[in-house]
């Protein structure tokens, strides 16, 4: 009996873990979008489709459920930079919705730069 105890604590160990590395992979990294976020514009700039002299879209133009949102229908049209944005991975962009919405305008942190 104490031998199935304790393996079923382990077994339970195990997949609360697992289940909690997924949710942890779900939500982004909010270090890796702001860096791949500032790739895009300066891939995107490169080219010569964004005007250098023009703020981008900066994280705290939007409250976190508009980031949402605009993840959840995947409209980055507002972004500007399309083919930048087609190239992107899920994962790509769950760091970059992690970091607009960890610095949206209703955010503890709100991004404060231009």
């Amino acid at each position: 009996m104490l031998r199935k105890t304790i393996l079923f604590l382990i077994v339970l160990c195990f997949v609360s873990a697992s289940v909690g590395a997924v949710f942890a992979a779900e939500s982004g990294n909010a270090r890796k979008g702001k860096y791949t976020y500032r790739k895009v514009y300066e891939s995107c700039n490169k080219r010569g489709e964004v005007d250098s002299s023009k703020p981008i879209l900066n994280p705290d133009a939007k409250t976190q459920d508009q980031w949402k949102r605009a993840f959840d229908k995947k409209d980055f049209d507002q972004f500007k930079c399309r083919d930048e944005w087609n190239k992107l991975s899920q994962n790509d962009l769950n760091d970059i919705n992690k970091y607009l919405c960890d610095h949206a305008a209703d955010s503890p942190t709100p991004a404060k730069c231009n």
